[in-house]
């Protein structure tokens, strides 16, 4: 399926076209995902490696949907080695005990669905599963996505996976209700900034889930708005150190900081990943790069953009994936190694056509 960066280089008409092409296709793909998952008895639903709320978010909604209808549903989530837990702040989603670690699945399931994952390799350990499931199921929204699976619902105008996962919801004729309802709401309201980016569709859907009860504020105060005092104290530090550097990319500026091992190992997940939305905050930025230490010489990258850099063609570049204003990638290396990296990188493949 073409990814959406493309689509700047055509035409009004030729938009158009594509757009409708791109509309037909992904109908299609949510009718055979639904036929697939309506004909199968065992389902595993995986979301990718360091899950965030859109893929924990799209997973557990699709998972228990599913569980209703009487089916035998496992969701998890990749992992790099042994088993990991699902962030505190997540695992409150999972109503109906639907979450097991890696270990649990099935080598060769029945069906497999693997939601809001760029590439299969995003999946860690369990990449092998969509090769040795008797079917499998994409549920995408990064424009980065080469696509994977028998069944492909990949729609990079979507502006997080559990908009498609929705879609798929109405095809099984799943009612809404507050327990899935939160499942959708995490994923959009956390993909969108809080609803800053997108069209008016994230915010039609929001009023849906509202509707069917889904109590807005206590859900996101556990989301985003808590963490412990003394990530304080490391917040500070680690913006303190930020660094802006201007002419990276050519004529614009980059803000950069770094998480060291220290702190990746006394914090949370959710802490850590909160890094990114302080620093981008940086007025003079059009990009910033959050540099997260998970080993001795291996980092994890989170990019941004304010619209003028494609962060999606970067992080490609270096072996990750994601959309044109936040993407990301592992790599190993010193941390000096890493910037040089991105430096270059954004040099050679940031243009994204916006000015």
């Amino acid at each position: 399926m073409t990814a959406q960066p493309r689509f700047a280089a055509l035409g009004p008409d030729d938009r158009v076209d594509a757009d409708a092409a791109i509309d037909r296709a992904v109908t299609l793909a949510v009718r055979d995902a639904a036929a697939v998952l309506r004909e199968a008895e065992e389902i595993v639903v995986l979301g990718h490696v360091s899950p965030d709320a859109d893929t924990l978010g799209s997973a557990l909604a699709l998972g228990l949907a599913l569980h209703r209808r009487g089916k035998s549903v496992r969701v998890s989530f990749g992992v790099r080695g042994g088993d990991e837990s699902a962030p505190e702040s997540l695992r409150a989603l999972d109503s109906a005990g639907l979450l097991v670690p890696a270990s649990a699945v099935p080598e060769a399931p029945e069906v497999v669905v693997a939601c809001d994952t760029a590439d299969q390799h995003r999946l860690g350990v369990l990449a092998g599963r969509i090769d040795a499931a008797d079917r499998s199921v994409l549920v995408d929204h990064h424009a980065s996505n080469p696509g994977f699976g028998s069944v492909r619902v990949l729609d990079p105008r979507a502006e997080a996976t559990v908009m498609l996962v929705r879609r798929i919801l109405a095809e099984l004729g799943t009612p809404l209700d507050a327990e899935i309802g939160r499942c959708l709401y995490a994923g959009l309201a956390t993909d969108t900034v809080g609803f800053r980016i997108g069209g008016p569709g994230p915010h039609l859907l929001a009023a849906e889930l509202v509707e069917v009860g889904v109590d807005v504020e206590p859900l996101m105060r556990g989301l985003v708005d808590s963490h412990p005092f003394a990530w304080l104290g490391a917040l500070g530090g680690i913006l303190a150190a930020a660094e802006l550097e201007t002419g990276v990319p050519a004529g614009r500026a980059t803000v950069h900081a770094t998480v060291p091992l220290d702190v990746v190992r006394r914090f949370r997940p959710e802490e850590v990943e909160s890094v990114v939305d302080h620093v981008r905050t940086a007025v003079e930025a059009e990009v910033t790069v959050v540099l997260k230490q998970v080993g001795e010489t291996r980092w994890t990258v989170s990019l941004r953009s304010r619209g003028a850099v494609d962060v999606a063609a970067v992080a490609v570049g270096l072996g990750g994936g994601g959309h044109p204003r936040a993407a990301g990638f592992t790599v190993d290396g010193t941390r000096d190694e890493v910037l040089a990296a991105i430096r270059t990188a954004l040099a050679t493949r940031g243009r994204s056509g916006r000015t």
